[in-house]
């Protein structure tokens, strides 16, 4: 399938290439039952509620238990809960004559800069990221929410510009806070940060979960656990799990962390930040698409802590790949061995890379043999 997109592409262009790849997602989708098998993290199904993690706790208790430790399920904090700014009570930044302040007060943080003679000062709202590689901070300025023009990175334990925020001296306090956004941007952020965040098409913040819940991936509860009650066969919750592996990694999972297509119509697929996009990036990945194998769920699971290690996933790339030249070949296992080395397969093949201005590395999804002092592919 990737080579034939490929070829689609250099014949025919990338808008047509980006239409061909949703018909063929899409018409997939068509097949299934009802609106439930359709549900996607970033879209809403009319005339059903939310309700909650603790009531799906009461079936799933081990698996919503574990849930907490993924890191998606601190995807946005409340000001008032955000441990890392209650860790952090006075952060600081200076750019140019422009000095920035995130100072806590209470349950509060206030987020302010400032010239030396005139000031703005908002509270922060939420903050979106747990604050393990970063944390940025939405606020609202004259009834429009901002993102914050500084964000908070571990590696530096302080603040610096926020990624593709201009890196100049503003030229005023005004245009020095953040970007604003609009509606259809914040609905886009909320939507995948938090869950039930956007109802009716517009965004609902005194309806918004933080981070993403068990509702985030697998739906409205509601008539789900009506469902079960009533003993119903259709039980009215998704499960992405059935999805074939393209559709899981590129149109669910990708529905947040940016699908190939979605790249695609991006200026430059996105740029250097497109290191980020894991399900672009796999997409990209000669010979690791359409096996269930190498879908996203495959290597991580979402309902636990993120695996950090190399070597907890060699034995996923064992799945596919021979340990030996010696060894039989099977249709399961007839990807050829690596001669090198039969461990820690990721620091090769998935390098961590430096994602400038972000102050981490992020490891690189785009699978292949890396080669001393290439470029990274784009």
């Amino acid at each position: 399938m990737v080579e034939r997109v490929k070829k689609t592409l250099l014949v025919t262009g990338v808008g047509f290439l980006a239409m061909t790849l949703w018909l063929s997602l899409s018409s997939r989708a068509q097949s299934q039952r009802d609106a439930f098998s359709k549900w996607r993290p970033t879209r809403e199904l009319a005339g059903v509620d939310y309700v909650g993690s603790n009531a799906c706790a009461q079936c799933h208790a081990a698996l919503t238990a574990n849930r907490q430790a993924n890191s998606m399920s601190r995807a946005l904090e409340p000001v008032e809960s955000c441990e890392m700014l209650k860790a952090r009570p006075r952060l600081s930044f200076r750019n140019g004559s422009y000095n920035y302040q995130i100072v806590r007060d209470g349950n509060r943080s206030i987020y302010t800069i400032t010239d030396g003679v005139s000031s703005i000062s908002e509270p922060i709202l939420y903050c979106f990221g747990q604050g393990k590689a970063g944390q940025t901070y939405v606020f609202r300025h004259k009834e429009t929410l901002y993102e914050s023009r500084v964000s908070y990175y571990q590696e530096i334990q302080g603040l610096d510009f926020t990624i593709i925020h201009p890196r100049g001296v503003p030229e005023s306090l005004e245009d020095g806070l953040g970007r604003p956004m609009t509606m259809e941007a914040a609905g886009g952020c909320f939507a995948c940060h938090s869950t039930g965040a956007v109802s009716a098409g517009q965004l609902q913040l005194n309806h918004l979960r933080p981070g993403v819940t068990c509702e985030g991936c697998h739906g409205p509860g509601a008539k789900h656990i009506a469902a079960i009650k009533a003993d119903s066969k259709n039980l009215k919750v998704f499960n992405p799990a059935k999805l074939d592996a393209d559709e899981l990694s590129q149109e669910f999972c990708g529905a947040c962390h940016v699908s190939f297509e979605k790249a695609l119509l991006m200026p430059k697929q996105g740029g250097a930040i497109n290191l980020r996009y894991q399900p672009y990036r796999i997409f990209n990945s000669r010979g690791h698409n359409g096996d269930p194998r190498v879908s996203c769920v495959a290597c991580h699971d979402p309902h636990d802590k993120l695996a950090e290690e190399s070597a907890s996933y060699d034995s996923k790339c064992f799945a596919c790949h021979l340990t030996s030249r010696d060894q039989v070949k099977n249709a399961e296992r007839s990807a050829a061995p690596c001669p090198v080395s039969k461990q820690n397969c990721t620091t090769c093949h998935m390098p961590k890379i430096d994602l400038p201005g972000a102050h981490g590395k992020f490891t690189d999804h785009w699978i292949r043999i890396v080669k001393p002092g290439e470029a990274t592919p784009n």
